[in-house]
């Protein structure tokens, strides 16, 4: 029997969406890490991440994220018109072997036996159809029971990858044994096996029958199975997100799914790929991405170059204009809160730049000037002892909670579009140039019932203005 032939049966991608991307700061931070972001194209690496895995022979995929970035999640796909099967809520993170045992779990129920692909949600595969051939090409081989990687074909000795080592050596698209998993090595090992012609580079990307990962589950890490099994079975409903119980999970151990599961797994199998892929682990592979010019400078948004050479440039702000002078090896990159520059042969460091404004707790390490909401975003334009001011932006559709404040009251000036606004027994519709104050303790709330985003400005005064001073009383979000 031929176990590389093509199969019918769908299979059913689980997008990961963990990670923190801390060494693409300042675009890429935790309240907003890289998928998310805008880095290369007009695409979200998540959005991309979803479209490559979408449309004859995938079902809709089940997206595995944290309370954080759930209605990110939901928007972004809707954005490219994907409806999800599902999106799982981490109570906490717990590593990549906890998320896919989830997943596989839930979708075992759903679909005895399911064809499932986990892929990370921020990879770059600039030629999804190529991507795609090669995953039909494996699907036989998943189908009776091997699990099946997809390793990069190696261009050069790359050091801050894992690599796979073959039994044999493969054409690109079909299967061949898998004898190892190697970890990241030193500059000479790397040497050798791009040489060597039975090496990939380890993408993390899976697939596998759901029947046969549980299976693995339970003869390889037996004590993930009862809590991870707990947490699926007792998960909520909350709007249309699943939270995994969180009792459950929290006796969960954290541990990758190469460590728990593939490298002491059986029947392995991996498929050379040989389009293009990267990780952008870092703004050296942003450069390598872009299109320099023939002084090797990339450039991005409002940027002007004399005399620079092998370049990055890069401003995040149609009001910043970012100026580049005789500069040779450097990454620029420009945002209006923060200001990264560093030669590029030195970009892996910002990752420990990160953690050593996290120790002086600086708020850009982890967070942006704007917020995200699951009702739109806002931005804080001005900050006093007794005031603050904000921009905010509610998109069509978008409600506030009905919400009191104990610190502050606010007067809100409508700028673009029409808002509903509640205070107290009143309800009004306050449109552009008009406003409307909301005293001390008051209910309150805003909504935008137009279909394009509403913009207004929000004065707050008085002795405090925190987040956590929002006392409130209904949400159609289901927020705590």
């Amino acid at each position: 029997m031929d176990m590389t032939a093509k199969t019918d049966r769908p299979i059913h991608p689980v997008i990961l969406c963990g990670g923190s991307g801390t060494r693409l700061w300042p675009v890429s931070r935790q309240s907003f890490p890289k998928q998310f972001s805008r880095l290369v194209g007009q695409e979200s690496l998540f959005q991309a991440t979803a479209r490559r895995l979408s449309g004859a022979g995938f079902a809709n995929p089940v997206v595995v994220t944290s309370a954080d970035f759930r209605f990110v999640v939901r928007e972004q796909l809707a954005a490219v018109g994907i409806t999800p099967a599902a999106v799982l809520i981490e109570p906490a993170p717990r590593n990549t072997a906890p998320a896919v045992l989830a997943a596989t779990l839930w979708l075992e129920r759903q679909s005895p036996g399911a064809l499932v692909l986990v892929a990370p949600s921020d990879h770059l595969m600039p030629d999804p159809a190529s991507f795609r051939l090669a995953v039909s090409t494996a699907a036989g081989r998943a189908a009776h029971g091997g699990t099946v990687t997809f390793g990069i074909t190696p261009h050069a000795p790359e050091t801050g990858y894992g690599y796979l080592e073959l039994a044999g050596t493969a054409a690109a698209g079909e299967a061949a044994p898998l004898r190892r998993f190697v970890e990241k090595p030193d500059l000479a090992a790397a040497q050798d096996m791009l040489s060597s012609g039975r090496h990939l580079w380890n993408a993390g990307i899976f697939l596998f029958r759901s029947d046969v990962m549980i299976g693995a589950f339970a003869n390889l890490a037996p004590g993930l199975v009862p809590p991870v099994t707990r947490a699926v079975d007792d998960a909520k409903p909350d709007l249309s997100f699943l939270r995994l119980a969180p009792d459950a999970w929290e006796a969960v151990e954290s541990i990758s799914i190469d460590y728990a599961i593939m490298e002491r797994s059986s029947d392995l199998w991996a498929v050379p790929y040989a389009g293009g892929w990267t990780d952008l682990g870092g703004w050296a592979a942003i450069w390598s991405e872009g299109t320099p010019g023939a002084d090797g400078v990339v450039q991005e948004g409002h940027v002007l170059a004399l005399d620079c050479r092998d370049s990055l440039l890069r401003s995040e702000d149609d009001g910043l204009q970012l100026v580049g002078i005789g500069l040779d090896g450097i990454v620029a990159i420009a945002m209006p809160d923060a200001v990264l520059v560093a030669r590029k042969s030195d970009a892996q460091r910002v990752k420990d730049a990160v953690e050593a404004m996290k120790e002086r707790k600086v708020a850009q390490a982890t967070s942006f000037r704007s917020d995200r909401r699951p009702w739109g975003w806002f931005e804080t334009l001005a900050n006093g002892e007794r005031f603050k001011v904000k921009r905010i932006v509610v998109l069509p559709g978008g409600a506030l909670s009905l919400q009191s404040h104990r610190h502050r009251a606010e007067h809100w000036i409508v700028v673009e579009g029409t808002a509903r606004v509640t205070v107290g027994d009143s309800v009004k519709l306050v449109s552009e140039n008009q406003s409307v104050y909301i005293p001390l303790g008051e209910k309150h709330r805003l909504e935008n019932p137009g279909d394009k985003p509403m913009v207004l400005i929000e004065v707050q005064t008085g002795s405090y203005f925190g987040e956590d001073d929002i006392i409130r009383y209904e949400d159609v979000y289901a927020r705590q």
